[in-house]
């Protein structure tokens, strides 16, 4: 059987009740009972003691009647709800509260020892066979001229210290029960608050583990479990949307690869069959020579995103000047331009503008950007690249004038192989990683890269880096 937290906590409630009960049962009678009759015994020896130096001495020095003090003594008794009585030390009783005075007939208690408590003040027995059963009496001296006259003897009947330990002990068992039923309201708040959750949670992570990343779960709770429902939920949401990625991926890649080759394929069997014959080979070998060039191409991307990916990567961080990168990376697009009849303005601050970063992938960055540009401007258009320069930072601007990107696309454009609908009429051979591989260079310099678009009007992005310390000492 599965021990779960839940049977764990009702085993602990039912052995928290158990002991409860079996220590009550065990200790709490007989240390009770032992502390009432001390208590008694204390009070009763108090009052035997007032009267041996009060009433008893009197009598004694026969400065009292012995009806006088029977008087007093029985009143006494009564308000004691006990029996008195005063003892020669030969055992000769003298006066008994329970009995009327007859001088005549002695009562003498038999082998009678003032002894009997030992070291103690009281003694719990039948008092030398003088009553039926067992009483708690207590005995106190009657001394005069520092002689021992007499002594006062006080019982009281064991039933009523019983019927105090019965009372207590019943007081004892209602407050146990009360006090497993207000626990019983713990475990209820545990089973609620606790225990209910953590199924959810428990339930939520066994789903998860089978691979059912789109399963949902919710726990209304602002605590730590709460707090752990949520992230466990996030976290599964997290892995699902890689997992959907990664399937998109596969399927992208496959697509992209699967396109080229086909092609490929079909083109070489045609010229091996003599479908496409022998003048016109030249013309599909090209063909076929594009094809492989844009899966290079796609491979390159693909190793070059795999690299950024990677856990601490490491960059070439050195200081240049920007402007430099920025006019050769232009001036590499001057024949592309011409086909297309189109301008690239360069608006850079400063003749030299120093900045540290890796070099070589931000001239990939500047290279995927101007080439987007150019791909979706129209002929006759411009395209500016402009640098700023604010507090510390540096910031390139690459702007043309083209078919832009529709509002619901603004978010998606930097997840691999995107292309919105706009752009595949414009692109057959882009692989969609461009935008992907230049938003990985530039956060891993911790710098970010926004793109501001309107459909028709054309599209800005603009990125930022460091500024180098170098531009101060040229200055």
């Amino acid at each position: 059987m599965k021990k779960t937290l839940y049977l764990k906590f009702l085993l602990a409630y039912g052995i928290f009740g158990i002991f409860g009960l079996v220590i009550l049962a065990t200790f709490v009678p007989s240390m009770t009972r032992e502390h009432l009759i001390r208590e008694k015994a204390d009070s009763l020896y108090s009052e035997a003691t007032l009267i041996a130096n009060t009433y008893a001495r009197n009598l004694y020095n026969s400065e009292i009647s012995l009806e006088a003090v029977k008087d007093q003594l029985d009143a006494l008794a009564v308000y004691l709800e006990s029996s008195i009585q005063i003892i020669n030390p030969s055992g000769r009783l003298i006066l008994d509260t329970d009995t009327p005075i007859d001088v005549e007939n002695e009562v003498i208690i038999e082998k009678f020892d003032s002894t009997i408590a030992g070291s103690s003040y009281y003694v719990i027995d039948d008092f030398f066979d003088f009553y039926p059963q067992d009483v708690l009496s207590v005995i106190a001296p009657i001394t005069a001229n520092y002689m021992v006259k007499g002594y006062v003897v006080i019982h009281t009947d064991m039933v009523s210290i019983d019927e105090s330990l019965s009372s207590l002990l019943n007081i004892s068992y209602i407050t146990l029960i009360i006090l497993f039923l207000l626990s019983l309201i713990i475990l209820i708040f545990f089973t609620e608050i606790v225990y209910m959750p953590l199924r959810k949670i428990t339930y939520a992570t066994e789903q998860y583990a089978t691979g059912n990343m789109h399963y949902e779960f919710s726990v209304d709770s602002e605590d730590e479990i709460g707090y752990l429902a949520a992230c466990l939920s996030y976290m599964a949401s997290e892995i699902a949307r890689s997992e959907d990625d990664q399937k998109k991926f596969v399927a992208n890649v496959s697509h992209d690869f699967r396109s080229p080759l086909t092609s490929i394929q079909g083109y070489l069997e045609a010229m091996l069959d003599g479908t496409i014959p022998p003048e016109l080979h030249e013309k599909y070998l090209n063909i076929v020579l594009t094809e492989t060039q844009r899966l290079t191409k796609l491979t390159n991307s693909l190793l070059t995103l795999n690299n950024l990916n990677t856990k601490g990567m490491l960059l070439d961080i050195t200081d240049f000047d920007i402007n430099q990168v920025i006019r050769s990376t232009a001036a590499s697009f001057e024949g592309t331009c011409l086909k297309k009849s189109i301008a690239i303005e360069l608006i850079l601050t400063d003749e030299v503008m120093y900045v540290k970063a890796d070099m070589s992938k931000i001239q990939q960055v500047l290279y995927n950007l101007i080439d987007n540009a150019i791909k979706f401007s129209h002929h006759n258009s411009v395209i500016k690249v402009e640098t700023t320069e604010k507090k510390n930072k540096i910031f390139v601007s690459v702007k043309d004038t083209g078919i832009g990107i529709p509002k619901e696309d603004l978010k998606l454009i930097w997840d691999r192989f995107y292309k919105s609908d706009l752009s595949r009429g414009k692109d057959k051979k882009g692989t969609g990683l461009g935008l992907s591989i230049t938003k990985e260079i530039i956060h891993s310099h911790n710098e970010h890269i926004n793109v501001i678009s309107t459909p028709g009007e054309g599209s800005e992005f603009i990125f930022s880096l460091p500024r180098s310390e170098e531009n101060d000492e040229d200055d």
